[in-house]
């Protein structure tokens, strides 16, 4: 099965350079490959072989109905992450990770309808017979909170896996996603811990090609398991369907088909000459009945003639 990304396009993009020597972390040492003018080189064939398994888990969570949350607020990842994200059909963050998005999603929630709630006034006009100064709060209150949470306003639930960018940056939300027990996913540079990444990327988590790649890879991934989805939901939906009275009656056993079903007209018309010129076994046994019955008469008949005589 050939990889997810090309080893090629991983050089390309940057994702084989690290941080500098002396700010690197020593838990990443495995995946470092060597170090070059004062910085540290990642072993691509990891990330390679990485990445094809982060690849797999995100199909096949998505596949049976889970969803993905993208998060990346630094500067050069926030565009990408909202462009991936939207494309894919999944919630993001690339502002300020809110405290308790995870583990108080029902707060963040009540945010989320309060801001459909003054969306609604601002529609509706209701925000007209106001002041002018309440009618700008209002305005004011709706601009923050759809900027904070734009891309968590549709999600429903909890995300099924935490996608990251920058683990030192996102240090909040991958400790919301391990006390959920969350699986995580994430790109980690040299200078990152990896010991609470449950699928690490050693990858560049700096330059903005290196995040395009990346991230639209993991957005292929959630796309590919939309579609295995789909697909099962289509066969279930196939099968659950009832079948049409004019298919299922040429399977029902027990029910006899006409001659009319089944026959063409000139082949009926055939049939019929034939069935005029030979009896049917049915009116030959009929006839052999009533040609004894009348034998039987004609016998008792001659006896009751005998009889009559004898007595004259």
């Amino acid at each position: 099965m050939s990889p997810v990304v090309t080893m090629k396009a991983l050089l390309e993009s940057g994702v084989h350079f690290g941080h500098r020597t002396n700010k690197w972390n020593p838990k990443m040492r495995s995946y470092i490959f060597t170090e070059r003018n004062g910085i540290h080189i990642i072993d691509l064939q990891q990330t390679v072989q990485l990445l094809d398994e982060a690849y797999a888990f995100v199909r096949d969570t998505v596949a049976s109905g889970g969803t993905v949350l993208f998060a990346g607020t630094k500067r050069q990842a926030q565009d990408t992450i909202q462009d991936e994200a939207e494309r894919c059909g999944m919630p993001y963050v690339n502002e300020r990770w809110l405290g308790g998005t995870i583990t108080n999603w029902f707060t963040i929630q009540k945010r989320i309808f309060e801001l459909e709630r003054l969306e609604r006034m601002r529609d509706s006009g209701q925000i007209d017979l106001l002041t002018k100064k309440e009618g700008l709060l209002i305005e004011r209150d709706i601009e923050r909170l759809d900027k904070r949470l734009h891309g968590i306003r549709n999600m429903k639930r909890l995300p099924d896996i935490l996608f990251v960018v920058d683990v030192m940056r996102e240090e909040t939300a991958v400790h919301e996603a391990n006390l959920k027990e969350i699986p995580v996913i994430a790109m980690v540079d040299t200078n990152c811990d990896p010991k609470n990444v449950d699928y690490v990327i050693p990858s560049n988590d700096d330059a903005i090609r290196a995040i395009k790649l990346i991230v639209g890879k993991i957005a292929d991934a959630v796309m590919e398991g939309k579609a295995i989805r789909s697909k099962e939901v289509e066969e279930e939906e196939m099968m659950a369907e009832p079948m049409p009275a004019e298919v299922s009656r040429f399977i029902d056993e027990d029910e006899e088909l006409e001659d009319e079903a089944l026959l063409g007209k000139s082949t009926l018309k055939h049939l019929g000459s034939s069935k005029k010129s030979k009896p049917k076994r049915r009116d030959l046994e009929d006839e052999e009945e009533v040609e004894l019955i009348e034998e039987e008469l004609e016998e008792e008949l001659e006896e009751d003639v005998d009889e009559e005589n004898d007595e004259a």
